[in-house]
């Protein structure tokens, strides 16, 4: 029994140390430097699972802009609103027609950057939201961006 107990107490310490380990890791991810606009969009997303986007991005990673009907300011303004409303997220660039933010995973803290660009030619706005790290994201990345674009047109009307 008390084997048994010291198996289970040391399972347990080594398990926490790997997630102080992880949390540690993932939280000190630098800022990727090629952030941004690239020719007129979006980067495009790796060839990993772990990112989703609007444009450049391949079959399972492709997901619909958001539209909308009145200026490029007024979009914006509300899109910002929505995305300070996103559990563990910051807005981090507002340019021009650009937004960036990063999302933190709960937990363990990953850090994913959000990024948004607006083409009022075409009255929608643009998205990519990538984890920095890894391959796999279990499909967060995609579940917030669904969360965002479920917002975003819950209120189609005040846009």
């Amino acid at each position: 029994m008390r084997r048994l107990l010291r198996i289970s107490l040391g399972l347990g310490v080594l398990g926490a140390a790997a997630f102080v380990g992880l949390s540690l890791w993932a939280r000190a991810a630098p800022r990727p430097t090629n952030l941004g606009r690239a020719n007129g969009h979006l980067l495009p997303c790796p060839p990993t699972p772990n990112c989703v986007a609007t444009e450049q991005a391949g079959s399972t990673q492709l997901m619909p802009p958001l539209a909308y009907t009145g200026t490029e300011a007024e979009a914006k303004a509300r899109l910002i609103e929505i995305v300070r409303g996103l559990p563990r997220t910051t807005l981090i660039a507002d340019q021009d027609a650009y937004l960036a933010a990063e999302a933190r995973t709960p937990g363990i803290g990953f850090i994913d950057d959000v990024e948004f660009r607006f083409d009022d030619n075409a009255k929608v706005i643009h998205f990519r939201s990538a984890s920095r790290l890894g391959r796999h994201d279990l499909g967060v990345n995609r579940a917030r961006m669904a969360t965002l674009t479920q917002a975003w047109n819950s209120n189609a009307g005040d846009r």
